[in-house]
């Protein structure tokens, strides 16, 4: 598919037709990694690793875990 860069203040911009953007699970606001690969310019979608609490607590062990911050005594009228 051929499309224009245009002039977007300073900078240029690049519109991505909606039928490229829903197979690249892109959206307007979604961040990008942009690379010169030989003589060509690549786009590619930044994923967001997704955590899960109970794969994160399963890597806690003794050697990572660290010891309690003290914080100080209470104030006004917590209960400790």
């Amino acid at each position: 598919m051929l499309t224009k860069i245009q002039k977007w203040g300073n900078s240029l911009g690049l519109r991505i037709p909606k039928s490229f953007a829903t197979e690249a699970a892109v959206e307007a606001g979604s961040t990008v990694d942009i690379a010169i690969e030989g003589d060509g310019l690549v786009v590619r979608p930044v994923r967001r690793p997704r955590y899960a609490l109970e794969d994160l607590l399963r890597r806690v062990n003794s050697r990572n875990r660290h010891d309690e911050i003290p914080t100080g005594g209470p104030v006004g009228r917590e209960a400790w």
